[in-house]
């Protein structure tokens, strides 16, 4: 009896420990989706993304989630499993191997293809990449079991996740929406998902991209209906056609259309010739021969039998479609071309998307875009399918991910009205934690996250972005001040670069006799003297900019001492 009371007392503790969920991306925001499951000595990541740079982020390439608290317990992480190979969910997973080279990745074989394509970009080491399908089931850990259930959404090898703990089974959705017709006729395994469900699930985690959309998501067939009508009544025009290179599925249909109506294919762009080329090595994208040919061999054909297929469908300022759209690309947009864009502009981005269509017309070019007809459908799922994959599930606890904060919100209301207790749902930001138990759902101490801002192959901080905004909303003032260490003394007049300002000669001499004086009335002899005379100039010319033109620009004296 004392054993048995024993073994009870070390299951109950084991138990009481719980499973902690941390976030370190992908709520209260779009994008740079990266969740953490801990239990005890072990750390399982789901996804690893990153986010697009926006207008309070001037020259940043990419924001990535803060991999502090993960390379802090490096030793702790068995595993990284992917849900899907879009850029929020993939994006930031080389920096995470800078920081933990020896990580292993869980992945569909297109993820770990574009993985692989990321890691040599970067030089780094070949990750170590246990590709996956749907159906598999994979022990990471003695404490996390992962099995890989099969979803629609705009990118083949997209995965839900059904992980079982210590403590129960937590339920990732993943992204996706509910298609019966699918373009690569992978139906989503709704028998699994719903047997899932039945056998009882502690915590699901889902997403909520599109929840303030009501009933269900179009399928992806009714892009491609409308692409073929545009096919058929522009048989003598060149057509060209901007899509995201991650929507291979959609890629393999206008190839398809290509062949059906006696085209050649031509692909423009860096991430969609990678892509295209990955797709075709897994045997994800089939062409017959002579369909795609290089962009030399173009002037062989009539425009009639010609489709260009881009990148650029965001507006990207260095992408295919906008040097096109520009007169900056070798292939050149003009009278007589009809141009398709396949895809909605992304919140943020409207402005840049619509510079190009404008720059497309200015070309003499025919454009249509989703304004205009059926050209994108979404890979996220609406209310309807939201509610439906809430009522297969069943969840004891809830925790909407994947949206900004009042699609959380909107999503823990649907939640509520299928039938999950209000009090068992949490809503998460950037840095929460909470420990699951097989009976709670709580609260714990919140931990190291953020934004870290990729610039090139350097990290930007954020003195180095408010610098940036600074100069362009402000401008600058740059001085060039040379003095005589001897007698403290001007060698010459300090010569004043302004940019980014109006400011006439009359201003600048005055500022010049402003720096003069401060440095005949004050000492310039110690290490302490020099440091204030720098401070002084910046303050009294911010002063008189601000007083003179109402300006504050960026003042940065340069100082030599002869």
């Amino acid at each position: 009896m004392a054993v048995r009371n024993k073994e009870k007392d070390k299951e109950g503790e084991r138990k009481s420990k719980g499973v902690q969920i941390s976030f370190l991306g992908g709520v209260g925001e779009i994008g740079k989706n990266m969740t953490l499951l801990e239990y005890q000595n072990d750390m399982l990541i789901i996804d690893c993304g990153s986010s697009f740079p926006t207008a309070d982020t001037p020259g940043v390439d990419k924001i990535i989630p803060d991999f502090g608290y993960v390379a802090e317990n490096a030793d702790k992480v068995r595993g990284l499993v992917i849900t899907h190979g879009h850029e929020d969910h993939i994006g930031a997973v080389p920096y995470l191997m800078s920081k933990i080279p020896n990580l292993k990745i869980y992945a569909s074989d297109l993820a770990a293809a574009l993985i692989v394509h990321k890691v040599r970009e970067r030089r780094l080491t070949e990750p170590k990449i246990i590709t996956v399908s749907g159906g598999d089931r994979v022990r990471v850990s003695p404490n996390f079991d992962v099995e890989f259930i099969k979803v629609s959404h705009s990118i083949s090898g997209a995965f839900a996740l059904s992980i079982n703990t210590p403590v129960g089974r937590i339920f990732h959705t993943g992204d996706y929406k509910i298609d019966y017709t699918p373009i690569d006729n992978q139906v989503m395994d709704l028998t699994r998902i719903a047997e899932i469900g039945d056998a009882g699930v502690t915590l699901m985690l889902g997403e909520s991209t599109n929840v303030e959309k009501r009933g269900t998501t179009i399928s992806e067939r009714k892009v491609v209906e409308t692409i073929e009508r545009i096919f058929i009544n522009n048989p003598d025009d060149r057509i060209i056609i901007a899509t995201f290179a991650s929507n291979v599925n959609r890629l393999q249909q206008i190839i398809n259309i290509c062949e059906r109506h006696g085209r050649k294919v031509v692909v423009n762009g860096r991430s969609m010739v990678n892509v295209l080329q990955m797709a075709m090595e897994l045997g994800i994208i089939k062409i017959k021969d002579g369909t795609l040919i290089m962009p030399e061999e173009l002037r062989k054909y009539p425009k009639s039998n010609i489709c260009i297929i881009a990148t650029g469908s965001q507006g990207e300022p260095m992408s295919a479609l906008t040097r096109m759209a520009s007169g900056d690309d070798k292939l050149q947009v003009g009278p007589g071309d009809i141009v398709v864009i396949s895809s909605q502009p992304i919140p943020g981005n409207e402005k840049l998307v619509y510079t190009v269509i404008n720059n497309l017309y200015r070309c003499g070019a025919k454009v249509m875009y989703g304004a205009l007809e059926d050209l994108h459908v979404s890979g996220h799922a609406c209310q309807e399918e939201l509610k439906l994959m809430l009522t297969l599930i069943k969840p004891k606890f809830f925790i909407p991910v994947h949206g900004e904060y009042r699609h959380l919100r909107q999503h823990e209301e649907l939640a509520v009205g299928v039938g999950v207790k209000p009090s068992n749902i949490a809503i998460a930001e950037i840095g929460s934690r909470f420990k699951l138990t097989r009976n709670s759902l709580k609260p714990a101490s919140a931990i190291e996250a953020g934004n870290v801002y990729v610039d090139g192959l350097t990290d930007v901080d954020s003195e180095i972005l408010m610098d940036r905004k600074l100069l362009s909303n402000e401008g600058i003032l740059m001085l060039l001040i040379t003095i005589t260490l001897a007698d403290s003394t001007l060698n010459a007049p300090p010569e004043i670069i302004a940019r980014g300002l109006q400011v006439d000669e009359s201003a600048i001499e005055e500022m010049r006799e402003q720096v003069t004086e401060l440095l005949s009335s004050k000492p310039y002899k110690s290490a302490d003297d020099r440091a204030n005379f720098k401070r002084k100039v910046k303050r009294v010319l911010s002063r008189y900019m601000d007083f003179k033109f109402r300006q504050k620009p960026m003042i940065l004296p340069i100082i030599i001492e002869l």
